[in-house]
């Protein structure tokens, strides 16, 4: 079973940043894709972003394209959401979630395993 725990939320100015982090356990950690959802009060769960397991391919909403970057770390079993010039519309719930794939899942339903979220508040 992967396992996978989320952290760095809190509270921002519009404009500030804050980096995700998003630990997982498990020996396989490189042969899985990672990626970010977010989910808003009244809305339904959005992809935010995405890494391959290699780390080479990643794809973003365009919502986000230009300010925020996926990373990983697979010495550390870690995935990172550094998000920079923040708004109040990026205020959510985020979470990580995993899948054993080669290909880049832009999708919630590509993804087996979930984080339980970190909450991001961005005041204006």
């Amino acid at each position: 079973q992967v396992q996978l725990v989320e952290s760095g939320g809190g509270l921002v100015q519009a404009g500030g940043s804050l980096r995700l982090s998003c630990a997982a356990s498990g020996r396989t950690f490189s042969s899985y894709a990672m990626g970010w959802f977010r989910q808003a009060p009244g809305k339904e769960r959005e992809f935010v972003a995405a890494i391959s397991w290699s780390g080479i391919t990643t794809y973003y909403v365009d919502s986000v394209k230009g300010r925020f970057t996926i990373s990983r770390d697979n010495a550390k079993n870690t995935v990172y959401l550094q998000m920079n010039s923040l708004k109040p519309e990026d205020t959510a719930v985020y979470y990580c979630a995993a899948d054993r794939t080669t290909a880049v899942p832009t999708t919630q339903y590509a993804y087996n395993y979930w984080g339980q979220g970190t909450q991001v508040t961005v005041s204006s």
